[in-house]
């Protein structure tokens, strides 16, 4: 019989249009080419003319057409009709929905406005939510960071005026050797993956830090299986052996830091420990040329890092002697950290001798001249070609803020910040951290809050407290419990507005906040939070409303439901009045906006902000006349202007030549869509790096509106506002801390890096292992669980452990185990992973569903077989027996210390059910179950 060969189409017409965008399947912000097909989403590709990715995108971004379609979108707006938690709504109109929320929100901003509790989850419009809340009139307003990144943030910003990942990059091109710490493959991954392409393509060493080899540590070079939260003591003993052999960049730090100036010496002075300056108001520093006190600025002065001043019997030394006598104390030797690390001497003292052969015997020279602030003239840009990377791994812990800033001082001692083949900043960063706002807490019935709700401290007067001393946020941030959380504390907000500390309040407002489930330490307690009543049988948080796109967890918990869109159908804005999206070459912006129209009654939640601004007279959301200002957010990303020439979209503004200061263009939107979505300039070449420091990159930061005036300044290696809160704890000034936080102030808040321990908080010698999450490269919040693509790569989630615990309980393959913290037991799936610290369990992070939520049918793998740590977890730490209870986070910044959760692991039989513990009862679900199969055809 004579065989056919079929007939195949092997061109198929993929679409008849493509419509380019941003994707939101992670917060990478990739450019994508979304294929239309009959007016349909049919296939979605990366874009390759697109800055942040090139055209490489990740399962996550192909994916994102199962996310546009998912059965668990919400439909249409919500009003409880059951209790709260059963799931029971029936649909109403966007005009009821804005009637019932005008009904709740109009009262509390006229009488009280601190009463509603506004949060957002990782929206990226963090400059308009703000913005809103603000006009409100609320103190109460933060986003995602303060349990996400903000040690990161922070420490980067208060240190050298930007971070690692939204704010800076490695210089992949010249690298020649990086470390990474702490960082998972969930955000930034195709430029992290291309990065990395090109060093190994060239054959430079990659040193991946992380207790967990997965992901970027598994292709690494040589993997260093941390203990958990001893990073920072693993960097200060790096730190201690590049000052033991002087292999430091003396140059870089005298010209460029605040290593050389002094520092006040006189312990019976107010200022005792606080940075020097002349009658100007500048920092001091000894003068090379003339052995004189002179500004750190002024014209030709160079900086002598062994400066010294003797003024009425006392000694002024310089930081950089306080440096050198810090880290060169025997503490921080290799042999002194080794068995707190699990790192041998004998290999921190090799990784240190490496950093310093790249970057002082591997120097990079580019022949390119440009003038620094002093007016000093370069003919080259001098790199060091080492760079460090690292993420949320080792700064999601008590210790974070202070970690973050010491890998901060390793790569500056370096001089690998700014440098080619070093660290580089994205912009519009750097930034000092003055020209951040400070935090703001005026509350005037009927009126706007008196300023930005976020930014920076830089001493006890900045702290948020009432003329009694107490709180004036709900999360009690910009407080001596949490002096500089720069980023509020959305994970403290839920049990502080249970228990009516510092006050209560009348409504809890959130978007995009996963709260009842995987984003909320002590998600059991955090349910019954929510749902408890008073004694009248009042809901103790009387309102909630909320908004999402689909129907997650916490859904159900709310009284009042605003339908989000998916990011296909939704006007958004990824503006530098946020974070920037580029790389260090160049800046750029970029823009979603509906390339579907939806269809259901959905609206994307910042453009009903708009309404609600209207309906409510918001400043800045009316017109002189009391008409709506903005009629969506598209026509807000037009129109708006923050100060004189400046929008949320830096390009094509005025008559669309102009970018960075200009006009409104009302086609602005149009000319981003004609250009792929986004808006991109270079860097100008004699700007490249150096830019702290460089007056061509600050004249062209003023240009591009990042600046008003050129703001050069210096890296803080001292972080002088720490030094002026010890000093308030020491009993100076006129603001001081309760009596209780005194010790903790004094000990932690050390204005050079520092390393603690927070083990006996913890319990850890009852409790001596470690449980960590992480996400995983092909998901991203919650979302990825109910995306019938991305479930099929982690449908459900063991409990990892290493090689020495797996033997010690006799565990074999398909084995369960009983975990137990100080807060809580749980019992799960193991599975072995020998590339792990011995001392160490991990688990995917919100892999683990609640039945009835995301239409996921009640039986799915994610709701019998996946987990959550969250269960072990509360937002306090053990008690201590001094009738306080401490918050579980960074007691510098606020951060919640997801990674220092300390369990118990034994063998135990599994559960009747086979079923994961705790099985937290199903919910009901507004939009019904999704198909057992899930597909379509759009294409002819």
């Amino acid at each position: 019989m004579t065989h056919h060969q079929p007939d195949l189409n092997l061109s198929p017409k993929v679409s008849d249009e493509v419509r380019k965008t941003t994707c939101y399947m992670c917060a990478c912000r990739c450019g994508i080419n979304v294929h239309m097909k009959d007016g349909k989403v049919a296939y979605i590709e990366g874009n390759r003319d697109h800055p942040v990715n090139q055209g490489v995108l990740c399962a996550k971004g192909s994916a994102g057409i199962m996310q546009h379609n998912a059965p668990s979108r919400l439909k249409a707006p919500l009003k409880r009709t059951g209790p709260r938690g059963s799931g029971e709504f029936e649909e109403i109109t966007w005009e009821e929905a804005y009637d019932i929320a005008v009904g709740i929100l109009k009262p509390v901003r006229e009488t009280a406005p601190e009463k509603l509790a506004f949060f957002t989850g990782r929206d990226q419009s963090q400059s308009f939510t703000s913005l809103w809340a603000q006009g409100f009139g609320t103190p109460n307003y933060a986003a995602h960071g303060g349990f996400c990144s903000v040690n990161m943030a922070a420490a980067g910003i208060y240190t050298m005026g930007g971070a690692f990942w939204e704010f800076g990059q490695p210089d992949w091109d010249r690298t020649k050797m990086l470390m990474i710490f702490g960082v998972a493959e969930d955000h930034d991954s195709n430029p992290i993956k291309m990065g990395l392409g090109k060093m190994k393509g060239r054959g430079a060493k990659v040193i991946g830090v992380n207790p967990v080899r997965s992901g970027y540590n598994a292709i690494a070079d040589e993997w260093v299986g941390i203990t958990p939260g001893t990073d920072g003591l693993f960097i200060l003993a790096l730190v201690h052996e590049l000052f033991k052999a002087g292999k430091l960049d003396l140059d870089y730090l005298a010209q460029f830091t605040n290593a050389p100036v002094l520092v006040n010496g006189d312990e019976k002075s107010e200022d005792f420990g606080l940075l020097m300056r002349d009658a100007d108001n500048k920092l001091m520093v000894i003068d090379r040329a003339t052995g004189k006190p002179a500004a750190y600025d002024g014209t030709g002065v160079k900086p002598d890092l062994a400066g010294s001043l003797r003024e009425a019997g006392v000694t002024h030394r310089s930081v950089f002697q306080h440096m050198a006598e810090k880290y060169l104390d025997p503490a921080y030797a290799p042999e002194a950290v080794t068995k707190r690390t699990g790192i041998t001497a004998h290999r921190i003292k090799r990784i240190a001798a490496e950093l310093a052969d790249v970057a002082f015997n591997q120097a990079i020279e580019i022949d390119q001249e440009w003038t620094d602030f002093r007016g000093h003239k370069h003919n080259k840009f001098v790199g060091r070609p080492v760079s460090f990377h690292a993420m949320r791994g080792i700064s999601a812990h008590a210790n974070g803020f202070q970690t973050c800033r010491a890998l901060h001082l390793l790569q500056i001692i370096l001089g690998s910040v700014e440098t080619p083949g070093g660290m580089r900043f994205k912009p519009p960063y750097p930034k000092p951290p003055e020209a951040h706002p400070k935090p703001h807490y005026g509350v005037t019935p009927g009126q706007a809050l008196d300023g930005p709700h976020l930014g920076f401290t830089h001493g006890p007067d900045d702290l948020c407290l009432k003329e009694d001393g107490s709180p004036a946020r709900i999360d009690k941030a910009f407080t001596w419990e949490n002096p500089m959380s720069s980023h509020g504390m959305m994970h403290m907000v839920i049990s502080n507005a249970h228990a009516g500390v510092p006050y209560k309040i009348d409504t809890l407002f959130m978007y995009m906040a996963n709260m009842s489930w995987n984003s909320s330490m002590n998600t059991r307690g955090v349910i019954d939070m929510l749902t408890d009543k008073d004694a009248d049988g009042n809901y103790v948080i009387p309102n909630i409303i909320y908004s999402d796109a689909y129907s997650s967890e916490m859904v159900a918990y709310a009284d009042l439901i605003l339908p989000d869109t998916t990011y296909l159908e939704r006007h958004d804005c990824i503006s530098l009045l946020d974070r920037p999206i580029c790389e260090a070459d160049a800046v750029a912006d970029a823009i979603r906006w509906p390339v579907v129209e939806p269809d259901r009654d959905v609206k994307g939640f910042q453009s009903a902000l708009c309404d609600l601004g209207g309906r409510l007279g918001l400043p800045g959301f009316v017109n002189e006349d009391g008409t709506q200002k903005y009629k969506d957010y598209a026509d807000y990303i037009t129109n708006h202007i923050r100060r004189p020439g400046v929008g949320p979209l830096a390009g094509f503004r005025g008559n669309g030549e102009d970018h960075g200061r200009g006009e409104s263009n009302p086609a602005q939107l149009d000319r981003y869509i004609e250009n792929g979505g986004f808006w991109m300039e270079h860097v100008p070449e004699d700007a490249t790096y150096y830019k702290p420091w460089n007056m061509n990159y600050q004249d062209w930061a003023v240009k591009m509106s990042f600046f008003d005036k050129p703001q050069p300044y210096v890296f803080n290696l001292y972080v002088e506002p720490m030094r002026k809160f010890q000093l308030a704890a020491e009993g100076h000034g006129t603001r001081q801390p309760p009596e209780h936080l005194r010790e903790r102030i004094k000990t932690t808040m050390d204005p050079l890096p520092i390393w603690y321990s927070n083990e006996d908080d913890n319990k850890a010698a009852d409790f001596p292992i470690t449980a960590l999450t992480q996400r995983p490269m092909a998901m991203y919040h919650s979302w990825g669980s109910q995306n019938a693509w991305l479930r099929q790569i982690h449908g459900h989630n063991p409990l990892y452990v290493s090689k020495k615990i797996w033997d010690e309980n006799g565990f074999q393959d398909g084995d369960w185990a009983k975990v137990t913290s100080p807060h809580g037991e749980i019992t799960v799936p193991v599975a072995l992973q020998a590339a792990l610290n011995a001392n160490t369990v991990w688990t995917w992070n919100a892999i683990g569903k609640r039945k009835g939520a995301w239409a996921l049918e009640d039986d799915a793998p994610e709701t019998t077989k996946g987990f959550l740590l969250n269960h072990l977890i509360h937002e306090l730490l053990p008690a201590k027996g001094d009738g306080l209870r401490w918050a579980n986070s960074d007691p510098i910044t606020g951060q919640a210390a997801w990674f220092d959760l300390k369990v118990r692991v034994e063998k135990t039989d599994a559960p009747a059910d086979v079923q994961t513990q705790p099985n937290i009862p199903a919910q009901k679900s507004p939009v019904g179950q999704g198909p057992d199969h899930l597909e379509w055809k759009v294409e002819k």
